[in-house]
């Protein structure tokens, strides 16, 4: 009798913890294209492929994420995502066409599967809305939480070309003004066209990057991109909180969810105008998680000389490189506190090859500017960081951008007025180039045949460096 209890007791505690053992699917991002308010439906062998099943919605989890829980019999599990009308509104794959089926198996344990939504094959590029974000920009989170200011704001998330497909790590910019990034539809006066360089980059052999752009607050933009109030407009002063945000709750959910290479060696900062400003204190105040900034027109004006204080007191902490942009049709004040900023890295102990400054005589402060010059900067302030087997390196001093090349390329590493001689030799011996470059002016490099070439710099008083570069 004992033992016909026991068993019996056995085979309940055995149909119990089936009963509970359950498949949870977890949706880990959706495409950028997504409308507002979208319900996520699921169709698969578990209810004969309805698209439009509302037993079958997945819960919101914030952060541009949702799941559901299923109780599926043992065995293959196949499905796919909708937005609930019908198969019109189903997802897509990277390039906004068919997505094959989701595959799992499932054997009566529990079990979680991970799954971002690419596309949806009604809403890719040529959407109505009009959105040109490419298929491999997300909206991570339409309310993605700032504790420290006690506000929400949308996060957007770029994910190289090659994301889905491999297993690799990749170096991460966090930029500012996201709005103004990846979609003219949401943009003020254009957009930067980040995706599209990023893409093209990547199809000319550029290791790729994960871009994580937060949308700037409206009305609070100029508090939260200054830690400095500027009392003339009674604004600023949550630079800090905001920074904070950046380093303790943005960056540990990018690098918990995705992969990314997380060491200082491989992360930036990157933003425009008061962006600037706050990616270039953000820079120089937590060295320690940034090694790269971005800084395109920047708004130094609006911190005095607080900027250029902050930078001189805040000692190198390591290898690091900062971009610096401006254009020759901006007030002449916007040069001079940049200069000042960049002359106050040298005081902190950074080098020379550490800082780049570019004023082209035609910029002006505005987005077609910063959408021109972004693939340059991003290819300065990246080069030499991850090694072809995705280890980050140290950065060297000489480097020759774009890489490969255009039709004119730079040398970094070079002072405003610093000469130096420069030698280009083909793979059969050849001297294509024998000449003498002035600062960060570039030379040309549009007569040489495809190939691959070794670039010898010397500067006055130096010994010869060397480079490879590639012409396509």
């Amino acid at each position: 009798m004992k033992q016909f209890i026991f068993t019996a007791f056995f085979l309940f505690l055995l149909g119990i913890s089936s009963l509970y053992a359950q498949l949870t699917i977890k949706v880990t991002a959706i495409p950028a294209t997504t409308p507002p308010g979208s319900s996520i439906y699921m169709a698969g062998t578990f209810n004969n492929w309805n698209p439009a099943d509302a037993t079958k919605i997945l819960t919101p989890l914030g952060g541009g994420q949702f799941s559901i829980v299923l109780y599926p019999p043992n065995g293959t599990v196949k499905f796919k995502f909708t937005r609930g009308t019908s198969w019109a509104t189903v997802e897509g794959d990277a390039n906004g066409n068919q997505q094959p089926d989701h595959e799992t198996t499932y054997n009566g344990q529990a079990k979680t599967v991970e799954v971002p939504i690419l596309t949806w094959e009604d809403l890719d590029g040529n959407n109505p809305a009009g959105s040109t974000a490419a298929a491999n920009v997300q909206i991570l989170s339409s309310n993605f939480s700032i504790p420290q200011l006690n506000r929400s704001r949308r996060i957007w998330l770029y994910l190289p070309p090659d994301y889905q497909t491999t297993t690799k790590s990749y170096p991460v910019l966090y930029m500012q003004d996201a709005q103004n990034l990846f979609d003219a539809t949401t943009s003020f006066s254009g957009e930067w066209e980040v995706d599209e360089s990023l893409n093209q980059l990547f199809a000319q052999g550029d290791y790729g990057c994960i871009v994580v752009g937060i949308d700037n607050g409206g009305a609070s933009r100029l508090d939260e991109y200054s830690p400095w109030v500027n009392s003339q407009y009674n604004a600023g002063g949550e630079g800090d909180e905001y920074l904070d945000f950046m380093v303790n709750t943005l960056k540990p959910y990018i690098d918990a969810n995705y992969r990314t290479l997380p060491g200082r060696s491989t992360t930036g900062l990157m933003g425009s105008s008061m962006g600037g400003l706050i990616s270039m204190y953000g820079f120089s105040e937590r060295q320690d998680i940034f090694s790269k900034a971005g800084i395109f027109s920047p708004a130094f004006w609006f911190g005095g000389t607080n900027p250029a204080t902050h930078v001189a007191t805040h000692p190198k902490l390591g290898a690091s490189r900062v971009y610096f942009l401006a254009g020759g049709q901006e007030p002449a004040s916007v040069t001079q506190n940049m200069q000042t900023v960049a002359n106050a890295m040298t005081t902190a102990g950074f080098n020379s090859n550490e800082k780049y400054i570019l004023t082209p005589n035609d910029g002006q402060h505005s987005e077609w500017f910063w959408k021109r010059e972004f693939p340059a900067a991003y290819q300065w302030l990246f080069a030499g960081a991850v090694s072809a087997t995705g280890e980050p390196k140290s950065d060297s001093e000489l480097q020759i951008f774009p890489n490969p090349a255009g039709s004119w390329v730079r040398i970094s590493g070079l002072e405003a007025q610093q000469k130096a001689t420069v030698q280009i030799t083909g793979n059969d011996g050849k001297i294509w180039r024998d000449t003498t470059v002035v600062g960060n002016a570039p030379f040309y490099t549009g007569d040489l045949p495809a190939g691959f070439y070794v670039v010898r710099v010397k500067k006055s008083g130096d010994k010869w460096q060397s480079v490879k570069m590639v012409r396509e």
